[in-house]
């Protein structure tokens, strides 16, 4: 089973995967958790230039180095562990980059779709979450967590935290879209109420969605 998490940055999906780790391990359900960009030494080597806001990188620069790091991450860990029958949690998986480099930087999105696919071997999440949350709420939540003044400029944020308020909307608007084209896997939840209820009803979709895991009934 392959589980993906989308959302804005400051949704809550790293509270969200937690809260769901801890429940499959209490079922004695083997999970392992991964977050993209990342997951390999190769990927992690690429998530630090993505993320290093001392220098530029272009549009289908950034794209590229999004897509190789995924690339190793599919081929190195998580194929392996589909076919091994553990159930992967992943922080993130080629959804991002459609919101984020196609909505957001504007790249052409079928040379987008033609990259995704090849980066993933044709993968696909069984179910993909969606922290639903606007823009300036969750650039809020962003900057409290850093202790920093809302500025887009700060030293303290990341090379893709900089790209300001703008390209969050289009970012958003980006799943919207996507999630509208793949309804059947997305669960859309608001990203505002409280943790602990979220955590209950991905509980529950998950139970409705994979009935025929005994492990998860209860």
């Amino acid at each position: 089973m392959l589980i993906t998490f989308e959302g804005i940055d400051g949704a809550g999906k790293s509270t969200q995967i937690t809260k769901l780790i801890g429940w499959f391990e209490r079922k004695g359900i083997e999970t392992i958790s991964l977050r993209e960009p990342g997951g390999t030494d190769a990927a992690e080597k690429i998530r630090r230039i993505l993320l290093d806001s001392s220098g530029e990188i272009t549009p289908l620069g950034e794209l590229l180095l999004f897509s190789a790091s995924r690339a190793e991450l599919v081929q190195q860990v998580i194929i392996p562990a589909l076919e091994s029958e553990k159930t992967v949690i992943l922080d993130r998986f080629y959804d991002s980059t459609t919101a984020y480099q196609g909505y957001g930087r504007g790249l052409d999105l079928d040379m987008l779709r033609s990259i995704i696919q090849i980066s993933t071997c044709g993968i696909v999440p069984d179910i993909t979450v969606f922290l639903d949350l606007d823009p300036e709420t969750a650039l809020k939540r962003k900057f409290a967590e850093k202790s920093i003044p809302i500025a887009f400029d700060s030293d303290e944020l990341d090379r893709m935290e900089r790209s300001g308020l703008e390209f969050y909307r289009k970012v958003h608007q980006g799943y919207r879209e996507t999630i509208r084209q793949n309804a059947n896997r997305f669960v859309i939840l608001d990203a505002k109420e409280n943790a602990d209820i979220i955590h209950l009803k991905i509980k529950e979709i998950i139970r409705q969605r994979f009935p025929f895991s005994a492990a998860i009934k209860q």
